[in-house]
């Protein structure tokens, strides 16, 4: 086996049981694993947006290769660029399909503002960036969200309840006794957010049941992020099982060895100095008694 191979997964195993070992308390590894995790994920995803969306599609429409001559008004910026990176932007423009659109020099500009927010003399230039950015993907989400969720809501819970082609009760299907579920449901849930009124008599009554119904709910949808989660931490332990074999050195034997004797070490070390430093507040009151 390569060694490239196995010293990952020596890193691997670190790194695991460094996450694991904040169920005993913050720790050394655990923080060593956080920091390198946060910080190879910004660094992995920023390389990615920018070579599948920026390069392509900002300097793309600004660069494109089928405009691109001696005669494009932007033949100097560009042979400049090229010199600057040749693999960002190659020789003979960018070919990615696009048309040459300067009004994406608007996108550019508005970023390049959002990166002042590292000088402190101008950092005010980040405001309009951020706040374009911000307005905007808050507008496009708003009416994504009322398409597809908040109408798509509203119609699932338009059920007909006397439908004689329906079966009184159905557990996989629509059914009489489902759709009442449904309507009541939908009705003491929204009663619950009712706050025009005090929740007395007959709407206390209904946004109680409201409250059963919002936690089945939440605790349905919990469960499910749990079985998510819980199917993560499945393949963790598949690999720490895998990396165990002698095929890796025996990675995970050696490695929890080392984590759990070095927090072993700590807390005796903390435990002691706790003991020591009690011993001598005690010491300091008997003398000035």
């Amino acid at each position: 086996m390569e060694f490239s191979t196995i010293l990952g997964a020596w890193v691997a195993v670190f790194l695991t049981l460094g996450i694991f070992s904040y169920l005993y308390k913050d720790n050394p590894f655990y923080k060593m694993a956080e920091h390198l995790f946060v910080g190879i994920s910004a660094g992995y995803w920023t390389a990615i947006f920018f070579w599948t969306q920026i390069q392509p599609n900002l300097f793309g429409r600004l660069f494109p290769a089928k405009v691109y001559s001696e005669n494009s008004p932007t033949p100097f910026v560009y042979n400049l660029l090229n010199f600057i990176s040749s693999s960002v932007f190659p020789e003979g423009g960018i070919d990615k399909g696009h048309d040459q659109h300067f009004i994406y020099l608007i996108p550019l500009a508005l970023g390049v503002m959002m990166l002042l927010s590292l000088i402190p003399s101008i950092n005010w230039f980040a405001r309009w960036g951020i706040a374009y950015t911000v307005g905007m993907a808050a507008g496009l989400r708003a009416y994504g969200y009322l398409n597809s969720n908040v109408i798509g809501q509203i119609k699932g819970t338009t059920v007909n309840i006397f439908d004689s082609g329906l079966p009184l009760l159905s557990i996989s299907g629509p059914s009489i006794v489902n759709n009442i579920i449904i309507l009541v449901g939908t009705i003491c849930g929204l009663l619950y957010f009712y706050f025009s009124k005090e929740h007395k008599g007959l709407l206390g009554k209904a946004s109680k049941v409201g409250i059963y119904f919002l936690m089945i709910s939440f605790g349905a949808s919990f469960g499910f992020a749990v079985m998510g989660r819980i199917s993560l931490l499945i393949g963790r332990f598949n690999d720490l099982i895998k990396y165990s074999s002698g095929d890796y050195h025996h990675a995970t034997f050696w490695m929890l060895f080392a984590v759990v004797g070095f927090l072993g070490y700590a807390a005796y070390k903390d435990k002691n100095d706790g003991d020591g430093d009690a011993i001598e507040s005690y010491d300091s009151v008997l003398e000035e008694e």
